[in-house]
């Protein structure tokens, strides 16, 4: 799923816990904040740099299998804080400690880890990238002229990377202070992670951390030799776990079954309950009802003849089905995205505490001046904010700068991109695109602050159609939709991190500037990391294979706009424009629904039980397989919670992360492996027992 929510271990609001006053920065009144030059310090960019290989190959495996990416916040936190832990209590046993660790330096590796995997989900390596190379135009019949393909290579994609990543960074920087502490936008993400970084640092969430790290390494080497031990099993297609009929031959035909895939267990175990039920549901609806009946009109509807492979078949109402429900959704988020600031920035009164921080600078706070009474000392009510916003006003970055930075680097992109890179897109099309994205971005980035979804793709999406249609086919239309979603999507994805980083350094009282740049060193490592691990899978396995190990869903999802673009509906089968038009509408018509139970229907809830249509579109394509493993994680963490809530929160994050890192780690050898063509040495196929008879009867030469 393209949209990223945030570490949710509460499964909706209604269920989160309610806190009384509690003011987090007196336990940290008596430390010294280090400048921010030493909070960005050596150690920190070698973790974050080793840790960005690992949440690299995490998260370009999971574009690759299905696209669905959970927020991998916690797991960057928790590991942050292990390996530095770890680093410097050697240190002080030697007596070589110079700094000690602190929660900036905590945050700061946190920001650069999550800034590179962030360049892997926004790099597009699974989706536009991919959806413009030869073999997934192969399975487009349409428009594969030699100007509507380009094969991926590591030269341009990094070269493509640096000259677009880097913008959105400055396009939303001058606005921090009005996000941050005049609209106190929550973030819930970065909020989150915070607060995970403020309990490291205390005596009490010290402890924890270290149970935490434990359960997530013994998570992790389960997880990793379970992967290992399925290898042994997968000699050829078809064969392994990953092809257990678990509910029978006939649901397995219609990719109904458990693939013992740990991965997306952990997935399932980190992301909402709702979110896993709506891909179950999207399931049963495409393949168990809508794909088996339109395959009965087989030859009526479209030809007999065509592969199963073909947008003309079969595959065609999976895919623009699927985008017209992702389309629908993405609209109507739009929509609500933009009313909601608008009425937010024009219409809301403004608070009292607003206007005082309007028409005052923030009183300055100097812990050892606080007031005593009887011998011990007492804090303000506002102790926290007083303090953090003191912090965040310290280290200032000019606006000047940021304008600077976005028009220098916007120059560079429209000469470099069209010269060097896309030739299909001219100097104009990029120019159009730099002066709608930072509305955009800030669209996305206030959106983010309010709900936490971030709606980049679906940008991405728009401007693939658009970018596409103005170009043409003959003029490759397809190549200049997607290169130009890469271009919004870069600009717009990365502006929302950047804020939400920016609410992280304020509750943690990181400064700007270390959380500035470090977010722009870790997107340069994630503009090298991303391509080079892409590659990486690109030559060790068959990519965007529908019934292979990596079928990246998206590339030809997003290919498939890209016709919708050059071509028009005119080339879908019967009644395919039909469908997708229904269920475009449904899609906006089960928003609507949602939001007005929200508002109108307080006493039952009801709008927690309704399924989010982005989620439902996904198994339409892939099917349910992974859908499956997912819930199967939800039941786990549900069971857990039943038997022991509190150790489930404490835990169920670390065990989720440890399965995800250990299943997907094992691609690195199993690539290498792949690539120096050792095979596994065994094949587990199952049969049916009238076709196993068959087998035998053949073997035994009867």
């Amino acid at each position: 799923m393209e949209r990223k929510k945030s570490d949710d271990f509460d499964q909706d609001d209604d269920q989160k816990p309610q806190h009384n006053k509690v003011l987090v920065e007196a336990a940290f009144r008596n430390q010294a904040v280090p400048p921010w030059t030493k909070q960005i310090t050596v150690r920190a960019m070698v973790t974050s740099f080793i840790l960005s290989i690992v949440f690299n190959f995490i998260v370009c495996k999971l574009n690759l299998t299905t696209g669905v990416i959970p927020s991998l916040n916690v797991a960057a936190g928790l590991l942050g804080f292990a390996v530095l832990k770890f680093y410097t209590a050697i240190l002080t046993k030697i007596g070589l400690l110079k700094q000690p660790f602190t929660r900036q330096e905590n945050c700061v590796i946190q920001t650069c880890v999550v800034a590179s995997s962030g360049i892997a989900f926004s790099s597009g390596t699974a989706s536009y990238v991919l959806g413009m190379s030869g073999v997934i135009a192969a399975q487009g019949d349409g428009a594969n002229t030699p100007l509507n393909v380009k094969n991926p290579h590591v030269g341009w994609m990094m070269g493509f990377l640096f000259a677009v990543s880097f913008l959105g960074l400055f396009s939303i920087m001058p606005l921090r202070k009005v996000m941050i502490m005049k609209y106190k936008l929550t973030y819930p993400s970065g909020t989150a992670t915070a607060y995970l970084i403020n309990s490291f640092h205390t005596p009490k969430g010290a402890k924890l951390a270290k149970k935490q790290v434990a359960v997530l390494f013994k998570s992790f080497c389960g997880s990793f030799l379970w992967a290992c031990f399925q290898w042994f099993y997968t000699a050829a297609d078809g064969c392994g776990f990953v092809s257990f009929p678990t509910f029978g031959l006939q649901a397995h035909a219609q990719r109904f079954y458990f693939d013992f895939s740990s991965t997306y267990v952990g997935v399932g175990m980190i992301c909402p309950y709702i979110v896993n039920i709506s891909l179950l549901v999207g399931s049963i609806i495409s393949w168990g009802i809508m794909w088996p009946l339109i395959e009965k009109n087989k030859g009526t509807w479209y030809s007999a003849d065509i592969p199963a492979t073909s947008l003309h078949g079969i595959q065609g109402y999976r895919v623009f089905i699927a985008i017209a429900m992702m389309l629908g959704d993405g609209l109507y988020h739009v929509a609500y995205m933009l009313i909601m600031t608008s009425y937010s920035l024009c219409c809301s009164p403004k608070t009292k505490e607003e206007k005082t921080l309007e028409s005052s600078s923030p009183p300055l706070v100097n812990p050892s001046t606080a007031s005593t009474e009887a011998g011990t000392e007492v804090l303000s009510e506002n102790y926290d904010e007083e303090r953090r916003n003191e912090h965040f006003l310290k280290d200032q970055i000019p606006n000047w700068l940021a304008f600077v930075g976005y028009v220098g680097l916007a120059i560079v992109a429209i000469i470099f991109i069209p010269i060097f890179i896309f030739r299909q897109l001219k100097w104009y099309h990029i120019l159009t695109a730099y002066m709608i994205a930072p509305v955009l971005a800030f669209c996305n980035a206030y959106g983010a602050g309010l709900t936490d979804w971030s709606l980049a793709s679906n940008y991405g999406k728009f401007a693939i159609i658009i970018f596409s249609a103005w170009v043409g086919a003959p003029k490759g239309g397809v190549v200049a939709g997607l290169a130009a979603c890469g271009v919004m999507m870069s600009v717009v994805s990365t502006a929302s991190d950047l804020m939400q980083d920016f609410k992280t350094g304020f509750l943690t009282l990181s400064s700007p500037r270390s959380m500035f740049f470090s977010q722009v060193l870790g997107t340069a490592m994630g503009c090298v990391m991303s391509p080079l691990v892409f590659w990486f899978f690109y030559k060790a396995y068959p990519l965007g294979d529908p019934d292979g190990p990596y079928p990246a869903p998206f590339a030809l999802m997003y290919r498939g706009m890209a016709l919708l673009g050059v071509e028009g509906v005119g080339s879908l089968p019967k009644h395919c424009v039909e469908l997708a038009g229904s269920f475009f509408a449904a899609s906006i018509a089960i928003n609507l629904i949602t939001e007005l139970l929200k508002r109108y229907e307080t006493k039952y809830k009801l709008y927690r039980f309704i399924p989010i249509p982005m989620c439902m579109a996904i198994p339409f394509y892939l099917g349910s397989y992974f859908a499956i493993d997912m819930c199967v994680g939800s039941l786990i963490l549900y069971l857990w919670q039943r038997k022991n809530r509190q150790q489930a929160d404490d835990f169920a994050p670390a065990v989720a992360s440890g399965l995800i890192c250990g299943d997907s780690l094992w691609g690195v050898p199993a690539a290498i492996l792949s690539l120096v063509n050792v095979k596994p040495p065994i094949c587990m196929r199952f049969f049916s027992a009238s076709a196993n008879a068959k087998v035998e009867k053949l073997l035994s030469g009867d």
